[in-house]
C-alpha cells in the first residue's frame, strides 16, 4: 500500500481540526502546519507509527484512548482461523461484491497510476481480495482503528485529504456505522477527482450489528439518492430476499433463546437460504434486499427529487 508518510503523499494531506492546512512532521510525530491552529503545539496521537487524524471535538472515538493506545475497535473483534472457516462457509462472499470489484480493478488498470482511498479498510470486504492483489501499490486506507490493513487512523466525517485527490473511492460496509452519512459523502465527493468512481455497498434488510455503533439503513432508492451527485454506472442489491431472512433467523432465535449461539446454529442449520436469491427475480430482491449497492462517477450534476420516483427498480410499481 502507499507509504503515506512519504514526503509526495504527504503533501495531500489536510489537518482535520482547521480543515485548511497542510500537516507537518517533526521528529517522527505529526501536527498542523497553521500557527493558529491547536494542533500546531499539540501533536496529533500515534498509533504503531501511523497518524489518528481524527478532530475529537467532532467524533465519537474518545483521544484519550488513542493516547493510550487502547483504542482497537469500536467493539472487540474476534479472529481465528475457526471463524474464518465459518464465515466461509456459512456467510460466504458475495458473487456480485466480486464482480463490481472486477469491473472497479479494470478501470482503475486504465488509469497510470491511480490513487484509490478505501474508507473503513480494517478488514478487507467481501470480493476485495483480487482488487487488492493487483492495485495494492495504489491503495490508501483508513480506519476508525488500528489494522494492517490501514496506513492512518480518521473520522470518515472528515476525511484529512486535500480536494481532488482521489481516481476511486471504496466505502463498503461502513455507512451503517457514521452518524452523519451525507455528510461522509460529501466528505467523499470533495476529495475525488471530477468523473471519478465511488463505490458503496450499505445494508438494507439486517438487524443491528456493532452494537451501539449501528445508525442507518437504505432501500435500493435511497441509497441511489444519497449519491445523488454522482451519475449512475450501476446500482443494485448484493444480496436479496434469501440471507435477509437467514438474518432474521439468527437474531429471531438469538433473542428467543437469549443467547447469540442460537443464531449461529440456525445460520449453520439454514446457510442454503443465501442460495435463494438467484431463483428470485431482481426486482423482488431489490424490495427485500439485504444489502445494496452503487456505483458511480463524480459530476457537476445533482439528481433532481423527482427522477428518484421514476428511478425505483422493485417490484412495486
Amino acid at each position: 500500500m502507499v507509504n503515506l508518510m512519504n514526503n509526495q503523499m504527504f503533501d495531500l494531506y489536510i489537518c482535520p481540526v482547521c480543515k485548511t492546512s497542510s500537516l507537518q512532521k517533526r521528529e517522527g510525530v505529526v501536527f498542523c502546519a497553521n500557527m493558529a491552529c491547536r494542533k500546531f503545539e499539540e501533536p496529533f496521537s500515534m498509533v504503531n507509527s501511523k497518524p489518528v487524524l481524527i478532530d475529537f471535538n467532532h467524533s465519537l472515538a474518545s483521544e484519550r484512548n488513542f493516547k493510550f493506545n487502547t483504542w482497537k475497535s469500536t467493539v472487540p473483534r474476534r479472529s481465528s482461523s475457526f471463524i474464518h472457516l465459518f464465515r466461509e462457509i456459512f456467510v460466504g462472499k458475495s458473487k456480485k461484491s466480486i464482480q463490481n470489484f472486477d469491473y472497479l480493478k479494470k478501470e482503475m488498470l486504465r488509469i497510470e497510476n491511480p490513487k484509490i482511498l478505501i474508507i473503513g479498510g480494517g478488514e478487507l470486504g467481501s470480493g476485495m481480495d483480487y482488487f487488492y492483489s493487483e492495485l495494492k501499490e495504489n491503495i490508501v486506507s483508513f480506519d476508525i482503528y488500528d489494522s494492517v490493513n490501514v496506513q492512518f487512523l480518521a473520522d470518515a466525517h472528515m476525511i484529512p485529504f486535500k480536494d481532488d485527490v482521489f481516481d476511486m473511492i471504496i466505502i463498503q460496509a461502513v455507512l451503517e456505522h457514521v452518524l452523519d452519512p451525507r455528510k461522509v459523502v460529501s466528505e467523499i465527493t470533495r476529495v475525488l477527482k471530477l468523473q471519478g468512481i465511488v463505490y458503496a455497498e450499505t445494508p438494507f434488510m439486517q438487524q443491528v450489528h456493532e452494537g451501539p455503533y449501528d445508525f442507518t439503513r437504505y432501500t435500493e432508492s435511497g441509497h441511489r439518492f444519497l449519491f445523488r451527485s454522482y451519475n449512475l454506472i450501476s446500482s443494485g442489491y448484493i444480496s436479496g430476499v434469501g440471507p435477509a431472512l437467514l438474518w432474521s433467523l439468527d437474531f429471531f432465535f438469538s433473542g428467543v433463546f437469549r443467547t447469540r449461539y442460537a443464531g449461529k446454529v440456525i445460520r449453520v442449520l439454514f446457510f442454503w437460504l443465501r442460495f435463494v436469491d438467484k431463483f428470485v427475480p431482481d426486482s423482488y430482491n431489490i424490495d427485500g434486499a439485504c444489502g445494496v449497492y452503487f456505483i458511480g462517477r463524480k459530476s457537476e450534476s445533482l439528481m433532481k427529487e423527482y427522477e428518484i420516483v421514476t428511478y425505483y427498480q422493485g417490484n412495486q410499481k
